[in-house]
């Protein structure tokens, strides 16, 4: 296909027809999931159920209601259940959506720039592609899961799957039972009932992260952890050779800076930091169109462009995509993934679906909302 005559605009990174082999494809591909927290750490996994390659704008997947049968007492006559037997009761079903969302970007580059640099473009391009892709599906994902949990008031159609234990107040009132703490990660799996146990990943900001980190270096510590509470035991975790938290509470930890704190907060307050708390798997990945990536060449300009683009969606177990249109954004506007009227409940109640947000605040950071 010819190009377009024009030059594709300053302020692009540059780019070779390199990007053409099909080894680099593959390359990106396997490091988008190799390089990907969230998959490797078992929170998203790929559905081939809810693949839509034949086409379609959503996917939809039905299933059975669970049942709750109505247990009668037979006896020898003919007065029982409805005179004398039981009455069949039905099999109810109904259906989980998943949107699909239609993602791209695109890239430039000149010949002279790319003669000065000196760079080797692939290992360049494919190193800074996968963690680029990357951390777009991951905002979308966060978008996803902010309209399924609402704001701070945790109005969404999981809101009820929420523990809020921070602080409502200023920051010099906190105290260590508004952090991340291993009873307030036990409050948090008790929105499940019994179902809690079933929760084997934590997700969390790594200033929430540095409060386990700080407590897990201690071999002794007060009990507020400062210096005007009584000395008791508090060591264990991490002990003073080394500073990674891998798991908390029973729970593997994933580390992400884009778990931002919450907006919308009332002013003067502390800012407060979403941990969520998944069942492996409870998150799948559906794909229409695999990565694809396109190159042309511009010989008037002596320019490369490249195109990316990905179709795909992510489906939270048990919820189902409410609004008419599909292919949102990340916004929290109407029709979009981070609005909660864009999201009901497939299930009948909320505890069926293992996710949950716990609220917190972190001695890391102090701030409060403008």
């Amino acid at each position: 296909m010819t190009a377009v005559l024009q030059n594709y605009g300053s302020g692009t990174t540059f780019l070779s027809n390199l990007i053409a082999r099909p080894e680099f494809l593959s390359y990106v591909s396997e490091g988008i999931f190799e390089q990907s927290k969230w998959v490797q750490s078992g929170i998203v996994q790929r559905n081939a159920a809810l693949d839509a390659r034949a086409g379609g704008t959503r996917v939809r997947v039905p299933f059975f209601d669970a049942i709750a049968p109505t247990e009668v007492v037979i006896q020898s006559n003919h007065t029982w259940g409805s005179g004398g037997y039981m009455s069949p009761a039905g099999v109810t079903a109904d259906e989980q959506i998943m949107t699909i969302l239609h993602r791209g970007f695109s890239y430039a580059a000149d010949d002279l720039s790319k003669l000065g640099s000196g760079a080797d473009p692939l290992a360049h391009v494919r190193d800074q592609l996968t963690a680029a892709i990357n951390k777009l599906k991951t905002t979308t994902l966060l978008a996803q899961l902010s309209g399924l949990f609402g704001a701070i008031a945790s109005n969404g159609v999981l809101g009820a799957n929420t523990v809020n234990a921070s602080f409502a107040g200023v920051p010099g009132s906190v105290t260590e039972a508004n952090y991340l703490t291993a009873a307030n990660v036990i409050k948090a799996k008790t929105k499940l009932g019994e179902r809690g146990s079933e929760l084997d990943v934590i997700a969390m900001h790594s200033n929430v992260a540095a409060y386990l980190q700080q407590v897990g270096m201690l071999t002794f510590s007060t009990s507020a952890l400062s210096a005007a509470g009584s000395v008791v035991w508090g060591g264990g975790g991490v002990g003073v050779t080394g500073e990674d938290v891998a798991q908390f509470a029973g729970l593997r930890v994933v580390i992400d800076d884009q778990l931002t704190n919450l907006t919308g907060g009332t002013a003067t307050h502390i800012v407060k930091y979403p941990v969520y708390l998944f069942k492996s798997g409870v998150i799948s990945e559906g794909i229409q169109q695999d990565l694809r990536i396109a190159t042309d060449r511009n010989i008037l300009s002596l320019q490369d462009v490249m195109a990316v683009d990905y179709h795909y969606g992510y489906h939270v177990l048990g919820t189902k995509w409410a609004d008419a249109g599909d292919n949102p954004t990340n916004a929290t506007t109407s029709g979009n993934l981070g609005n909660i009227s864009s999201w009901t409940l497939a299930y009948v109640n909320s505890k069926n679906v293992p996710l949950v947000r716990l609220l917190v605040n972190t001695p890391f950071d102090t701030s409060a909302y403008a």
